[in-house]
């Protein structure tokens, strides 16, 4: 049904102006974006068809442009909005790890992460490379595939981290099936790059491990 049909207070417009953004479904939110569906398919439908195509909100803010071209309907216009608003949500999220300490809020690192890993369907490894200060000075997708301990190279992590002036780093990766426990090759990885790192004095503060809705901290579970 188009938007236009719905009862007043059922609009997403509406419902939000008259009760907050909080009481909108995911699809509804969505909705607002998109603005217009397609011949013969209402905007929430169409909404609700993305959500559900990438995995919900995670996921399709996790999404690259060409995965957003292949869908019908997601013309340049909604494509270029979509793309904006994920990188609005993870500057949001990075501005506060510039400027003070990551651990004055570890669970905003886990959070910016979740953004930037949690919904890639492959295995990316990133680098958070930290200032004298444990301020957040880039994240850096360092390597893609299944991670080994032969596939990561220490020496380019080393190196980035003497072009960039770092004092520690903050090592992560995801896991596409979704679950987040680490495994031996993960725990192998940490201390090969941490053994690496740290013949030119760059710490190894964690190593995180993004699933779908969930970060787990290997410093936390002490694999560090």
């Amino acid at each position: 049904m188009p938007l236009k049909d719905l009862p007043a207070d059922q609009r997403p417009r509406e419902k939000l102006l008259a009760r907050g953004p909080a009481s909108l479904a995911d699809g509804e939110l969505l909705a607002l974006l998109l603005r217009t569906g397609l011949a013969g398919q209402g905007v929430i439908v169409l909404a609700q068809q993305l959500l559900d195509r990438f995995g919900g909100l995670g996921g399709l803010l996790g999404a690259t442009a060409d995965d957003l071209k292949r869908i019908k309907g997601l013309g340049p216009a909604k494509r270029a909005e979509i793309l904006a608003v994920m990188e609005i949500a993870r500057r949001a999220i990075a501005q506060p790890l510039r400027e003070a300490p990551v651990f004055d809020s570890p669970q905003r690192v886990k959070d910016y992460l979740a953004l930037q890993l949690g919904g890639l369907g492959h295995e990316v490894f990133a680098v958070l490379f930290l200032d004298h200060q444990h301020r957040l000075l880039e994240l850096e997708e360092m390597f893609r595939g299944t991670l080994t301990q032969t596939s990561v190279y220490p020496r380019e992590v080393v190196r980035r981290a003497m072009a960039l002036n770092a004092a520690a780093v903050i090592l992560a990766h995801n896991h596409p099936s979704g679950l987040a426990e680490p495994s031996r090759a993960d725990e192998y990885l940490t201390q090969s790059l941490k053994s690496a790192l740290g013949l030119v004095d760059v710490r190894v503060l964690d190593h995180l491990v993004v699933g779908r809705g969930q970060v787990v901290s290997m410093a936390e579970r002490g694999l560090l």
